[in-house]
């Protein structure tokens, strides 16, 4: 990501306490709930005789790549809601003249 909007010059890195940990918090959480969409699909899919084995080998793989492909898009949410919350948190300082 880039550290700025090029456009309005947005601070993508907030810099306060929490906000790396609100953001991963939030990666891990939608990391687990794919995880779970996807296990739980398979099973429905697939009752009554599910593939214990191809699970077991492709659940690790979706466990470890899910929050690496999804952390762009969480950090992006995590900074709407920051901005949400505290809407002049990420303001660009005025440019003074002179």
């Amino acid at each position: 990501m880039l550290p700025s909007c090029p456009r309005c010059g947005l601070d993508f890195e907030q810099g306060e306490q929490g906000y790396i940990v609100g953001a991963y918090m939030l990666n891990i959480v939608g990391a687990e709930m794919i995880f779970m969409a996807a296990f739980l699909g398979v099973l429905a899919l697939t009752w009554p005789t599910p593939p214990w084995t191809a699970i077991q080998w492709l659940a690790p793989v979706l466990v470890i790549i899910a929050p690496v492909v999804t952390y762009p898009l969480s950090k992006t949410l995590f900074l709407a809601m920051h901005l949400a919350v505290f809407p002049t948190a990420g303001a660009a300082a005025p440019q003074q003249e002179g």
